[in-house]
């Protein structure tokens, strides 16, 4: 068992999960921090409900906060056919009630 060193700070639990990818890495350095964030994300449950698709659309919200250039141009570009085909899809819906009740 390792002995913890009072001047590091505590890594949290589930520190020692992704022992064997961070071998030889400073548990205190942000790199490896942010390394073993992704593997956490990585790992986590199964996208199929509603609760795992709205945490994917707030890991991709993070993500496109954090990028720059043309990663950042390339998500505000998928963002926008996104609403672009939801105004479409809404616009054809209402279409075709008002039609229908115009009959």
């Amino acid at each position: 068992m390792a002995v913890c060193d009072p001047d590091q700070p505590d890594p949290g639990p589930g520190s020692h999960m992704f022992d064997d990818e961070l071998l030889g890495l400073d548990p205190g350095e942000p790199e490896a921090q942010a390394f073993a964030a992704h593997l956490d994300r990585m790992r986590r449950e199964p996208s199929f409900t509603v609760e795992a698709s709205l945490t994917g659309v707030g890991d991709f919200a993070d993500a496109a906060n954090r990028a720059e250039g043309g990663r950042r141009w390339a998500a505000v570009l998928v963002v926008l056919l996104l609403l672009a085909g939801v105004v479409y899809v809404a616009s054809t819906i209402l279409t075709a009630v008002l039609t229908i009740m115009a009959r």
